[in-house]
């Protein structure tokens, strides 16, 4: 009960001296997962079909921040990747596997603003959380959950009145761990004998909106 009359006693404090802001974006990533990568090309890929070092997948991201002074903004984002890959699989069967990967992160900015513009600049952390659903002949599902980092670059361009076009770029480095089914099953590449997991580094792009209050 203290901590609740005591965040509504700050927040007159919060909206004098602080100022909010809200995006959402869309964009790609371009990423590597070696044990993911080696895993499809050395057991399911066709020579025409195998995954190359880096490969694109489909971001979401929606963030609220909160700029306490005229440089500083603490940032939750949160983004969610989506991929897929299939192939052909013997005689008139297809390999397919899929996976969503929820990236919650909590960003400090460095923010240089201006007459119709703002950059923000930063660094965060935060969970990931991964599931992942592979069908060969039968439908197996499989999860894994850890930690993942990020660097970040925004710049917002004034659209009108206090809504703003978005371009943004990170580098990140998610570490969701070894995947599991619910009977604690592994994926293993029967090539190499390693355990498959969606450990990677990547460049993400996006474009958006954002909406200062």
């Amino acid at each position: 009960m203290k901590k609740i009359l005591i965040l509504f006693l700050l927040l007159p404090v919060l909206n004098l001296y602080g100022q909010w802001d809200f995006g959402i974006s869309m964009g790609l990533d371009f990423k590597s997962a070696p044990t993911y990568r080696d895993y499809i090309n050395f057991n399911f890929a066709p020579p025409d079909n195998k995954l190359k070092s880096f490969n694109s997948s489909v971001n979401f991201s929606g963030e609220a921040g909160y700029l306490f002074n005229n440089s500083f903004q603490i940032g939750l984002e949160y983004s969610i990747v989506i991929d897929s890959y299939n192939s052909p699989l013997g005689s008139g069967g297809i390999y397919e596997i899929s996976y969503l990967m929820h990236r919650p992160s909590v960003i400090g900015y460095y923010v240089i603003s201006g007459a119709g513009y703002k950059f923000k600049f930063g660094g965060g952390l935060g969970l990931r959380f991964v599931s992942l659903n592979e069908e060969i002949i039968t439908k197996s599902e499989y999860e894994s959950s850890g930690w993942g980092f990020l660097i970040k670059g925004e710049a917002n361009t004034l659209l009108s009145s206090n809504l703003y076009v978005l371009l943004g770029l990170d580098f990140r480095y998610d570490l969701p761990g070894e995947l599991s089914s619910d009977v604690n099953k592994k994926i293993t590449n029967f090539a190499t004998g390693e355990v498959v997991n969606l450990n990677a580094i990547s460049i993400g792009v996006k474009l958006g909106i954002s909406y200062l209050l």
